[in-house]
């Protein structure tokens, strides 16, 4: 019986002195320079330097991943798949992307043409992936022999454009075959535009200050 007594007594010293459960740390969205972590559900978006939920620090942030201090230790986080609190991960087949709004309120998001990356800015109110000559050219879109050639109206006018289908978009884990696209002449727009003809063929919506996409299989 004394033995049951002193193990009563000194439980709750051994759970205060750090043996509890670690905490669940996920990265749920990415940014260049920021990260979006959720700690144990709390959710907060941080930037390379700051400490959020628990402590954890954020280090590095890119399209591919976050590197975090949790509890002293160094680990690479790639972006997870359960998003939501209380979620659960995505089913079989289904992928799921959370993008923090950055700079001036707009999304940010590292994705890929044909597999070559490249940095996209959504734009909801473009009809269609959106690209520039010389963006064009690196990612290896044969606009003038493949393309045909339009008239777009853009914020600054009528621009002079070539209507093509890009065989692959990637963004995350999300990849969309077929996908209509205009390249514009000349050097705008100067950050490649994910448009409608993206957005459409997936799921998508904002919540507390992030984009979520899903895909509709």
């Amino acid at each position: 019986m004394l033995h049951v007594r002193w193990f009563t007594a000194i439980l709750p010293l051994l759970l205060a002195a750090g043996l509890a459960v670690a905490a669940e740390v996920r990265v749920v969205g990415l940014f260049p320079g920021a990260a979006v972590v959720n700690v144990d559900g709390r959710r907060q978006l941080l930037k390379v330097g700051q400490v959020g939920p628990g402590g954890v620090q954020l280090l590095e942030a890119d399209g591919r991943g976050a590197l975090l201090r949790v509890d002293g230790v160094e680990r690479r986080y790639e972006l997870s798949r359960d998003y939501g609190t209380g979620e659960g991960f995505a089913p079989p087949g289904k992928a799921r992307l959370g993008v923090a709004r950055g700079e001036g309120g707009h999304y940010w998001v590292a994705g890929a043409i044909g597999g070559q990356p490249v940095q996209f800015l959504v734009d909801t109110g473009a009809t269609t992936v959106a690209l520039s000559e010389s963006q064009a050219r690196r990612l290896g879109v044969d606009y003038r022999g493949d393309g045909r050639p339009v008239r777009v109206s853009t914020a600054n006018g009528t621009a002079q454009g070539w209507q093509v289908k890009l065989n692959r978009v990637k963004v995350g884990s999300l990849e969309v075959l077929g996908v209509e696209a205009v390249v514009l002449q000349g050097d705008s727009p100067g950050t490649a535009l994910l448009g409608m003809s993206f957005l459409n063929r997936v799921r998508w919506r904002e919540e507390q200050g992030m984009l979520m996409l899903e895909s509709k299989l």
